[in-house]
């Protein structure tokens, strides 16, 4: 029987690609046994167990670059974790005995990989942004395999990295031919009038709740034959209801308008849509190439090493996405740019066409094969 130890967490766009990943394992191989290594505390712990699988936590945290009373207390208990994080590693090793390792970045993905690879133990790690994280950046160096899901990537790596594109899993629903766009408008009680559909992600995003806002108000002043939805997250919760209630609008009074604090269809929104404003988390890059869907990106500038950004590019370079960085954002600008794309519908098409055409579509086939060459190692 195969049996595969993942680590990753910390976000979900650690955590989803583990999982996806797994699935593809198990397509070939369905007696497959599984380990999910990560942080007691961290997203892991409670999405990985409601996904079925068994879990072995791992304490590891990151140092903080600012120095601040608070932050020296930090570092002083991730040296602490890291000083032990070798023996927790290897113990969990030793009592699974994986066939193959597989990381998926973040913190806690280093002392398993290394441990893994210092054992003689066939690995990989999968690196979703364009920009890799820290702990994929030191491990591309010693595992056997690295897949990417840009080319782009590839240039921060060191070059004796052995890596494969393979594109980002994204999840069920998501794929050019899953639904179409006039049967998902027909579903959500929309007419066949553009539609744009805007979001900042479950937790919100207060740039994208405010152009939102301002983008709304000025459909309705112009009486302009535009369906919107809109996900304003938990940070709109107390704030993006009441600014339309002060432009006079009521969501609830108007058959064009879809307003929530959480989308819980993502896929059929994002089908519905001509035009899609959100940031540019890998997760969400992948899935508007996949179903092929014009975008205006206006990526976090929160995130470590501004990989948002350079996530947002690829699309940009391609010609596949307009991006607005978000100290460059005003409600005139996004207005500006969402007026031409109304008055130029021919843009939209060749944006959405592009992303489609910068989608890898056959990605659970390449890291199945990378996955086929680890196991060939044994």
């Amino acid at each position: 029987m195969l049996k595969v130890l993942l680590a990753g967490g910390g976000t979900g766009g650690h955590i989803n690609p583990a999982l996806a990943i797994a699935s593809i394992i198990k397509q070939h191989h369905p007696d497959a046994e599984f380990l999910f290594a990560g942080t007691p505390n961290g997203m892991e712990a409670n999405l990985i167990p409601k996904a079925g699988y068994d879990f072995a936590p791992i304490k590891i945290s990151g140092f903080q670059r600012k120095i601040t009373p608070k932050n020296l207390v930090r570092n002083a208990k991730a040296a602490a974790y890291l000083s032990v994080s070798g023996h927790r590693s290897k113990q969990i090793i030793n009592d699974f005995k994986p066939d193959i390792v597989i990381g998926t970045g973040g913190y806690v993905s280093y002392p398993i990989l290394a441990k893994a690879v210092q054992m003689g133990i066939p690995t990989a790690i999968h690196e979703q942004n364009a920009f890799p994280g820290i702990t994929n950046r030191l491990l591309a160096k010693k595992v056997d395999e690295v897949m990417l899901t840009v080319e782009e990537a590839a240039q921060h790596l060191d070059a004796c990295a052995k890596y494969t594109v393979t594109g980002l899993p994204v999840r069920a629903g998501f794929s050019a031919g899953a639904i179409s766009r006039a049967e998902a408008k027909k579903k959500l009680g929309l007419d066949d009038s553009i539609c744009i559909f805007s979001f900042g992600g479950s937790l919100g995003a207060g740039a994208i709740n405010n152009g939102a806002a301002a983008l709304i108000k000025w459909e309705k002043e112009n009486k302009l034959p535009v369906n919107h939805i809109h996900g304003y997250g938990k940070m709109g919760r107390d704030t993006f209801l009441q600014k339309l209630a002060e432009s006079g609008i009521d969501p609830e009074k108007d058959d064009r308008l879809i307003v929530s604090e959480y989308i819980h269809n993502m896929d059929v929104c994002t089908a519905a849509a001509d035009l899609i404003i959100c940031r540019s988390g890998a997760s969400t890059i992948s899935e508007l190439q996949a179903v092929g869907r014009a975008s205006i990106l206006i990526p976090s500038p929160n995130v470590t090493a501004n990989h948002q950004y350079h996530n947002a590019m690829v699309l940009g370079r391609a010609g596949a996405a307009v991006v607005i960085e978000e100290k460059n954002l005003s409600d005139e600008v996004l207005i500006g740019k969402v007026k031409e794309f109304i008055d130029n519908p021919d843009k939209l098409d060749t944006l959405a066409k592009r992303a489609g055409e910068t989608y890898v579509n056959d990605t659970p086939d390449r890291i199945y094969t990378v996955i086929k060459r680890l196991l060939d190692k044994q």
